[in-house]
């Protein structure tokens, strides 16, 4: 069974975008050429944008190929597919990866097991529910990422229309 995902490469130094290249190929099994341009948000660093088709497992070989290196910020999505839930992996030098199984509905999945895990450790003292709530969630990465995020001047853009 076939999915297809998006490789977001939010920042990577111009030395390293290549490498990033070679991975990815490697992943896929096909040449890869990458349209990279300038990440305003830090200054010296590039970004792009890949959209890809493979197999279920295909997001998790790519953030494991890409996972590392200290001075990329990325995000790699699958859809879901007949026989898999979507995922969302995000990584950054300061938090290392996170991954996140997804609804058809782009919803964060969170397995029961880690729900409870977080109840007892909050429940304990250990931590407040919130903060492990926010990172069952990939809080912290959301708002590590976000200012990369923002189509700078040159990036590509999808306007999408909100649904409520």
């Amino acid at each position: 069974m076939t999915t297809r995902g998006v490789l977001y490469v939010h920042s990577a130094p111009r030395a390293l975008c290549p490498h990033v290249e070679w991975a990815v190929a490697g992943v896929l099994g096909a040449r890869v050429q990458l349209d990279w341009i300038r990440q305003p948000a830090a200054p010296g660093t590039w970004r792009a944008e890949f959209s890809w088709q493979g197999e279920t497992g295909t997001a998790s070989r790519l953030a494991s190929a890409l996972r590392g290196w200290q001075m990329l910020r990325f995000e790699v999505t699958a859809e879901p597919c007949p026989t898999a839930e979507g995922e969302r992996y995000s990584a950054t030098p300061d938090l290392g990866i996170f991954h996140a199984v997804t609804g058809m509905h782009g919803d964060i999945l969170v397995p029961e097991d880690r729900l409870r895990a977080a109840l007892a450790r909050a429940a304990q003292g250990e931590t407040v529910l919130e903060a492990e709530v926010a990172k069952l969630l990939g809080k912290p990465w959301d708002d590590e990422l976000e200012p990369f995020r923002y189509a700078g001047e040159g990036a590509p853009v999808r306007w999408l229309h909100q649904v409520v």
